[in-house]
């Protein structure tokens, strides 16, 4: 079985499941709100495409490179996707990325919750020494939100993708390393507490 092996992972404000087939209706309505696909500086799966993503998702957890997870609001109701991603087991380091949410979630402490659990994790089950996150240039609201997290910009790689529509992507990369997870893990707990 790859590193890491699929995990639940429970909180207050969300839970993650290991994702399935099974969520695909649910997947499919989370992405409606909000029209999330027609964001042109990142990839989130139509609603037609939620099955082939899904299948991609999953063939790249059977490969070892990604840990793909559902995303469930407080209710139970499907919201979004997360991942493990870019996976690299002999130095233990992984990103938090593929992050979508339905636009009713969103500016909630959700994410905050998904991120302290999927760092606490990281750091304190699967010993990682870092986490890295990755995000376009011009997606500000998701560079800002990776900043409040507490991660560290470490450059920017110019010309590092091309997108489907040609325009070539510049990727901000951060990340938080062991040494940073203590005061990152008080800020986050402490964040979900105001």
């Amino acid at each position: 079985m790859p590193w890491p092996d699929p995990v639940a992972l429970n909180g207050a404000h969300a839970r993650l499941e290991p994702l399935s087939h099974q969520h695909r209706d649910g997947l499919t309505e989370a992405v409606k709100d909000g029209e999330l696909w027609r964001l042109w500086y990142t990839a989130i799966p139509t609603p037609d495409g939620m099955d082939t993503e899904i299948e991609r998702r999953l063939s790249l957890q059977t490969k070892g490179s990604m840990l793909p997870f559902t995303v469930f609001d407080p209710d139970g109701r499907i919201c979004g996707m997360t991942t493990y991603m870019n996976i690299d087991a002999p130095n233990r380091r992984v990103e938090i990325g593929s992050t979508w949410y339905a636009a009713r979630v969103q500016r909630t402490a959700l994410n905050t919750e998904c991120k302290l659990m999927l760092l606490t994790h990281a750091f304190e089950r699967l010993d990682c020494i870092a986490v890295e996150f990755r995000t376009h240039f011009f997606n500000r609201a998701s560079r800002r939100g990776i900043e409040r997290l507490g991660a560290r910009m470490d450059g920017i790689l110019r010309n590092h993708q091309i997108g489907v529509n040609g325009v070539l992507r510049d990727t901000v990369v951060y990340s938080i390393i062991a040494g940073e997870w203590p005061a990152v893990k008080q800020h986050l707990t402490f964040s979900l507490l105001r």
